[in-house]
């Protein structure tokens, strides 16, 4: 069974695909917009865990209004729910049976909730799986610990796919680096190097 899992190439989708992989022919999928390349280590963190890659394009003019909301808000959690959502309705397109993201039980942004994961599966006939979705942090990093080797950063050093980084580039362009520290708030990424060895 086909099933395509938005990746980011950090801990969190990394560790959904391990779970997932027992079940499901698992491709791991990073989402962007073109705005920028920052998906070619995604395609690296696959490849070392031995999953295959594909990149999906999705609509600008999303990413474009996820930008002016986080502007107007001062904060990013509604644009990268808008975005996050357009993700999986676009990659539940695909010739699959299920979708899956890594988003965990205590992540405040991206989340689920139950209504549009059972529209997203009826309007698509796919499956919505969020495999980590009973995992908190603490355990999450845990398992992270045991089976995969991280590299942990602030968020603008480390490389990672998810929509961040080009939600932070076009915010720039169009509103400046201030209006980026504005909005985001200081946290830390993790980039997967691949399986403990």
């Amino acid at each position: 069974m086909d099933l395509a899992l938005l990746y980011s190439g950090g801990k969190d989708s990394s560790l959904a695909a391990l779970l997932l992989d027992r079940f499901y022919d698992v491709e791991l999928v990073t989402a962007h917009f073109g705005v920028t390349d920052d998906w070619e280590h995604a395609r690296r963190a696959a490849e070392s865990l031995g999953f295959p890659f594909d990149t999906h394009e999705l609509d600008r003019s999303v990413a474009e209004e996820a930008v002016e909301t986080m502007r107007t808000d001062g904060y990013p959690r509604n644009g990268i729910q808008r975005v996050h959502e357009h993700a999986l309705e676009s990659v539940a397109e695909r010739d699959v049976v299920a979708v899956a993201d890594g988003s965990r039980r205590d992540d405040r942004v991206p989340s689920v909730s139950r209504a549009f994961a059972q529209s997203l599966e009826d309007r698509h006939d796919v499956d919505y799986l969020s495999p980590l979705a009973g995992f908190g942090r603490s355990a999450v990093d845990s398992l992270v610990a045991a089976e995969l080797e991280v590299e942990v950063g602030p968020s603008e050093e480390i490389p990672k796919a998810d929509y961040e980084g080009e939600l932070r580039a076009l915010l720039t362009d169009r509103h400046g680096e201030g209006t980026v520290a504005e909005v985001f708030p200081d946290h830390e990424q993790t980039y997967v190097r691949g399986p403990v060895e």
